[in-house]
């Protein structure tokens, strides 16, 4: 097998014509220079250089092969290069995967930051429900998934994935803007127990039902949606109130948000990523700006309180 190395000895060779002059540019001797030749000839079976008074000149076979030498040792700098963007974050690609409301404020203001900071990676950005953010994570198409718990993730198995915490988002109550409590600064969950609501389905349902029970009442749902827009569309409309997590707020008009008092139910924000094999530090930067672009995001006093847990 050809060694790079002697072909970068040969190509010194070819461009400056003599072992000596070749032997002060790569800093070896010109003794080791000769070794080096001798070696890839007998590598490649083949004379590659003619020695003569006046120097030396490449072969016909040696000039074949001081050809290729450029082309592969070109290749070879390009790859260094490239794996030292990728290492200070200036190249390559990386691929994330979030949940339909993590899309309403955090991701498009994290990936806006991410761009502006990382302007040579290139973004590939998906919708995928949790658990099948976490499926394309564990099989290589996807680099990290931003998901939420309780519930969402259900039994899906973390082993081998790295889990991230980027934010504690708190839910809050959200009211028609003529509401009776519109003008309250933090909203008694207890005091929305005669009104109807308007509720999210699927797993964030359990979330809102599991609040009011601890606030002593089962709400009177009249309208459900997975989709957190659709749910505060309708309580503009003046159709009932919700619990709305913060970073999924609309800032609807003719609706109120405001937080709840006392100790407010929360969704927990993570991104899962491989641990197995080399992580890029393109999808470990990812992470980092999800992170501070939440605690930029959340009202002061919930900020995230950011840390890694592996399910290895």
């Amino acid at each position: 097998m050809l060694d790079a190395r002697k072909l970068r000895v040969l190509r010194a060779v070819a461009e400056h014509g003599s072992f000596a002059a070749a032997a002060a540019e790569l800093r070896y001797t010109p003794s080791a220079i000769s070794q080096q030749i001798a070696a890839l000839e007998r590598e490649a079976g083949a004379v590659l250089v003619e020695r003569g008074p006046r120097g030396t000149r490449l072969t016909q076979a040696g000039a074949v092969l001081d050809r290729h030498a450029a082309l592969v040792l070109g290749q070879l700098a390009a790859a260094r290069a490239e794996l030292e963007d990728l290492q200070r974050v200036r190249g390559g690609s990386v691929r994330v995967a979030a949940f339909e409301s993590a899309w309403t404020a955090l991701v498009p203001a994290a990936m806006s930051r991410y761009r502006a900071e990382h302007p040579g990676v290139e973004l590939h950005l998906a919708e995928e429900d949790p658990v099948a953010a976490v499926a394309a994570v564990r099989a290589g198409t996807c680099d990290v998934a931003v998901v939420f718990e309780p519930n969402a993730l259900g039994d899906t198995d973390l082993a081998g994935l790295d889990r991230t915490v980027v934010a504690h988002d708190p839910l809050w109550a959200v009211l028609p803007a003529g509401h009776p409590l519109a003008g309250e600064e933090a909203i008694d969950l207890a005091r929305l127990a005669a009104d109807p609501w308007v509720a999210p389905t699927a797993f964030c349902a359990g979330v809102v039902r599991a609040a009011c029970a601890r606030a002593g009442f089962e709400p009177d749902v009249v309208f459900s949606s997975a989709d957190y827009g659709a749910v505060q569309g309708f309580v503009a409309a003046g159709a009932g109130v919700a619990l709305v997590p913060f970073l999924a707020l609309a800032h609807r008009e003719r609706a109120v948000a405001r937080p709840l008092a006392g100790a407010a139910p929360t969704r927990v924000l993570s991104a899962v990523t491989a641990v197995a094999g080399p992580r890029p530090e393109s999808a470990t930067a990812v992470v980092r700006t999800l992170r501070t672009t939440a605690e930029a995001l959340l009202p002061a006093a919930p900020r995230a309180r950011a840390a890694s847990q592996s399910y290895v």
